[in-house]
């Protein structure tokens, strides 16, 4: 039987327990790496929707300083901002794909300080079971929340 002397080498490798550390570490990396990876679809509709939360708002805050009635259309190229400067605003979506809902959607923006309810909803054709619905109680600003 042979057994470590004063002064013999000592046992070389790793111990169970240093393997171990390192498959837990090397595991929740991946797990991290693949919590953080997102739908493209998703993110690019999410995208669209804040945007056009942002732009609603503006030709809203326009309207109401101009005085002059403004309104949003949806249009087979995209949408349009009635009652603006042409050009003044985007009228296309950043993503081919992208439609508002329902296709002959009007929401009115002003220039009463306080506008009816009004919502729309945005769908992506390549994330064909994700839709978004940016609303308002016609008080506060637009919202972007989950559609049902």
């Amino acid at each position: 039987m042979n057994t470590l002397t004063t002064g013999g080498r000592p046992p070389r490798g790793f111990t169970l327990i240093e393997l171990l550390i390192v498959i837990s570490i090397m595991a929740l990396a991946s797990a991290g790496v693949s919590m953080a990876l997102r739908d493209n679809s998703q993110t690019q509709l999410e995208r669209e929707a804040q945007r056009l939360a942002a732009l609603l708002d503006t030709a809203r805050a326009r309207s109401r300083a101009s005085g002059v009635a403004v309104q949003w259309v949806v249009t087979p190229q995209g949408f349009a901002f009635t009652g603006l400067p042409e050009g003044s605003m985007p009228q296309q979506w950043l993503s081919a794909g992208t439609q508002a809902l329902p296709s002959n959607l009007r929401l009115n923006l002003g220039p009463e300080p306080v506008i009816g309810p009004q919502q729309v909803t945005l769908v992506n054709s390549d994330a064909p079971g994700h839709s978004l619905r940016l609303a308002t109680d016609g008080l506060r600003p637009f919202t972007v929340s989950s559609a049902p």
